[in-house]
């Protein structure tokens, strides 16, 4: 299997990010960690094995980021203001450092964006907001409201990164069409899972707005953990 490893400075975040890439071919999956992971965690959860027919195969490339959740999201030593500002720089070091990098290797303009978890909240909110860039959701067991780190704080940035808010709310034409039409969204989570209800909830939200998805629930005693998730991937990526 092709490995690569990617390292530069980013301008837009101040500091080196460090990428790994899997495969040689086929449809580039953009893969974000689980809270607060590192760029190596789908391959040493077992996720990369899961997807090692596809890989070898060149049927799928992977593109595992690193996050700054403890900058943003997790930072309670800045103001909630601030946390969802590094949320937004590290949005703008995705779309013009990561995409670019992932298109050079491909050769393919929209991405497929998964993730586990936390995961599952970013990727969902970065199709969401960037319907252009993306032809592929899988959310595995993700959670879509941001409320809980904020502190009863909120402004527009935060507004526009909370899916269970913005979504219900937008009317405009041309993203309504992009999610309807040019986007294959699935929602998975287990019988057991912590963020189950809030995949019942977006899929609520999806459903009242005329979005097709599919809403996987699994059954017979699955928990929001990596043997889950490995699973999914293979089911939704063969």
């Amino acid at each position: 299997m092709n490995r690569e490893y990617h390292k530069w400075y980013s301008q837009r975040l101040g500091r080196e990010m460090e990428i790994l890439q899997f495969g040689h071919g086929g449809i580039p999956m953009l893969v974000f960690p689980s809270s607060m992971g590192r760029f190596f965690e789908y391959e040493d959860r077992g996720m990369v094995q899961a997807m090692q027919w596809q890989l070898d195969t060149g049927q799928a490339m992977l593109f595992c980021v690193d996050s700054v959740d403890k900058e943003s999201w997790y930072n309670k030593g800045i103001h909630p203001a601030d946390r969802v500002r590094r949320h937004v720089q590290y949005e703008e070091y995705l779309v013009k450092e990561v995409l670019p990098l992932m298109r050079a290797k491909s050769g393919h303009h929209r991405v497929a964006v998964t993730g586990c978890s936390f995961g599952g909240y970013h990727c969902t909110n970065f199709a969401l907001r960037h319907p252009e860039c993306v032809h592929t959701c899988v959310s595995m067991s993700g959670a879509y409201d941001i409320k809980q780190f904020l502190g009863g704080y909120y402004d527009n940035d935060c507004y526009f990164n909370n899916p269970v808010d913005f979504v219900p709310n937008t009317h405009d034409a041309w993203y309504l069409d992009q999610y309807r039409r040019e986007i294959r969204w699935v929602f998975g989570a287990g019988e057991h899972d912590i963020c189950l209800e809030e995949n019942r909830r977006i899929s609520g939200i999806f459903d009242a707005k005329g979005i097709p998805h599919w809403f996987d629930y699994w059954g017979l005693g699955a928990v929001h953990d990596w043997p889950l998730w490995q699973l999914m991937s293979k089911k939704y990526f063969s």
